[in-house]
């Protein structure tokens, strides 16, 4: 019993990892604005600050959620039908937290700074790559992680927890891994 709820647990993280991709890559990008998730990204992408609002995500997962579970439940039994939901649902919301934290507060720890320099390389070097905002299996599968480096973020872009307000400069602790890239600046190849 205890195994059934393990891997039903796994398999929704996982399949939640898999959405995040292809709701990011394929409806999010490849939709070029024809659907109101594009239009809610592409915004985002236009100024970082902007997220759509969270009643309107909690709408969808709501319908999703209606729509999917009973299929879910009837392909795996109750139990794991239920835990397969709960752990998609919970990485969901999880997801959600940590992409507008990444763009809001200063990362904590080795996972926190990785998903920064990658996500941001997502945003401001290469919107082609690193669609998988929280792990990059689903971009090594699809071939389009690449990795950051340092990433160059446009001065209007720039992120209140990586900039010193009193020199207008990257705080040294991130230095290494970002550089703002001002008006009259040449791109670096």
């Amino acid at each position: 019993m205890l195994l059934l709820v393990l891997v039903s647990a796994v398999a929704g993280v996982f399949a939640w990892s898999f959405s995040e991709y292809a709701i990011h890559n394929w409806v999010g990008h490849l939709g070029r604005g024809r659907n109101e998730f594009s239009r809610q990204h592409l915004a985002h992408h236009r100024d970082g600050r902007y997220f759509a609002p969270t009643s309107k995500k909690a709408r969808v997962a709501a319908l999703v959620t209606v729509m999917a579970a009973p299929l879910v439940l009837w392909l795996a039994g109750p139990l794991p039908g239920s835990v397969f939901t709960v752990a998609f649902l919970g990485t969901y919301v999880s997801y959600e937290v940590l992409h507008r934290r990444c763009h809001t507060h200063a990362p904590r720890g080795p996972y926190g700074r990785w998903v920064r320099r990658h996500h941001f390389y997502h945003h401001f070097s290469s919107p082609k790559t690193n669609h998988g905002v929280t792990s990059p299996i689903w971009d090594l599968v699809f071939s389009t992680y690449r990795a950051p480096g340092v990433v160059r973020v446009p001065e209007r872009h720039a992120m209140d927890w990586l900039v010193d307000p009193a020199t207008n400069e990257v705080w040294p602790q991130y230095a290494g891994d970002y550089v703002i890239a001002r008006k009259g600046d040449r791109a670096r190849t």
